[in-house]
């Protein structure tokens, strides 16, 4: 069987289903809201695993499941070298978001990325520490900023309200996941006018283990062309 991972509840389980449904591919969750089940109608040999949307990247790269479709950001923040291990089949259209790099809307003389650089050199030389980068995404925020030459700061973990802890005085500086940037505005942040680092979707993505069996890679194949990829 080939295992197929979707997101477990909310709106990308059911745009999922949507998505599938419209190819002539039926998923549906079993049983009550709190139960992990699910089946797959309309097309044999695919088995429906059920998982938070941070949990697919992993289960993907292990070989636990064989295809999965969650966020294109959580991919390439949690696998290293990801486009090694996993293969991106489809963009779906849905569940979008960016990955952005944002400052107080008081830094009037902040505006771009060779700004912030400037910015963080000066703030280090004033307050003798590095300037404060609160995210969830520290490989993802690492990577870009080390390819844009900026390298006068430190990532601070946030786990929580990310927009909020500029105002708490935890962090200068933010970057996040914003669909509309009407939280951020209303946080008192702007967007760096460059300071998009991953544009993200929900994504169908393919494990790339060799361990498949004929049979998998022959309703890999079906389903390919039953959706069209």
């Amino acid at each position: 069987m080939l295992k197929l991972g979707v997101p477990s509840k909310g709106r990308l389980m059911e745009k999922t289903f949507d998505w599938f449904g419209a190819r002539g591919v039926g998923l549906r969750k079993s049983g009550s809201d709190r139960e992990y089940a699910g089946a797959v109608e309309g097309f044999d040999g695919i088995e429906l695993v059920l998982l938070s949307a941070g949990e697919i990247p992993r289960e993907l790269a292990s070989g636990n499941i064989h295809l999965g479709v969650t966020g294109s950001d959580l991919v390439r923040e949690k696998i290293p070298n990801w486009d090694t291990r996993l293969t991106e089949l489809a963009p779906m259209g849905f569940g979008g978001a960016d990955l952005v790099i944002a400052v107080p809307q008081a830094w009037v003389d902040v505006a771009t990325l060779d700004d912030l650089d400037a910015a963080a050199a000066a703030f280090r030389k004033t307050h003798g520490f590095r300037m404060r980068i609160a995210t969830k995404y520290h490989r993802l925020v690492r990577e870009f900023l080390r390819e844009q030459g900026v390298a006068d700061y430190q990532l601070v973990d946030s786990q929580g309200a990310t927009e909020g802890t500029v105002k708490n005085e935890t962090a200068e500086a933010i970057a996040d996941i914003t669909s509309t940037g009407e939280t951020l505005r209303a946080n008192g942040l702007k967007i760096l006018d460059d300071g998009l680092i991953h544009a993200s979707q929900a994504t169908l993505f393919r494990g790339r283990r060799k361990d498949w069996t004929a049979e998998q890679r022959a309703t890999l194949k079906a389903l390919v062309e039953v959706l069209k990829l």
